[in-house]
């Protein structure tokens, strides 16, 4: 699989380093009107994504898990020929909050080249990924904060959000 470019690592540095300064904006605009906010987030989001392409990184793939939903499991379970219970028992566990998650990164359905192998049945938090473009982003300053430590493009969303 793919290393992270250094630009990417450098971005994910500055994030590491700004982390606590970010997640104190970040509450400051839950505050704002959140039109204004969703539309500084989507506008953001639109320009980041014209100049990157997801498949350079996919770090989120390779470090962290999305959730995994009843459909989701049913999807995925179909595409690989396996049983709902088969899915379960081999590559999810149930985490302290009570949703399937990976036990193990990389996603096992991580290919070398960086490509899904269920890409089209993916679970929905990996279709969503990595949330800046959504309505209402205010409900979720603190998962953006944390996303600005594992995906380059959040993180440099935020930072030219921040840097207005």
């Amino acid at each position: 699989m793919g290393e992270l470019s250094n630009i990417d690592k450098e971005i994910l540095a500055l994030a590491q380093t700004n982390f606590k300064h970010n997640q104190q904006q970040l509450k400051k605009w839950n505050k704002q009107k959140h039109k204004d906010l969703d539309t500084r987030f989507h506008t953001a989001h639109q320009k980041e994504f014209a100049r990157r392409d997801c498949l350079t990184c996919a770090n989120c793939c390779k470090t962290t898990s999305p959730i995994f939903r009843q459909p989701d499991i049913r999807r995925m379970a179909k595409a690989l020929r396996l049983k709902e219970s088969q899915l379960v028992n081999q590559y999810l566990k149930l985490d302290e909050d009570g949703d399937y998650v990976l036990k193990n990164a990389p996603c096992f359905n991580l290919l070398a080249d960086n490509t899904c192998a269920v890409y089209e049945e993916r679970p929905l938090a990996c279709r969503e990924y990595p949330h800046t473009d959504r309505k209402n982003m205010y409900q979720i300053m603190d998962l953006t904060a944390q996303n600005t430590l594992i995906c380059p493009a959040v993180a440099s969303i935020v930072e030219k959000i921040i840097a207005g």
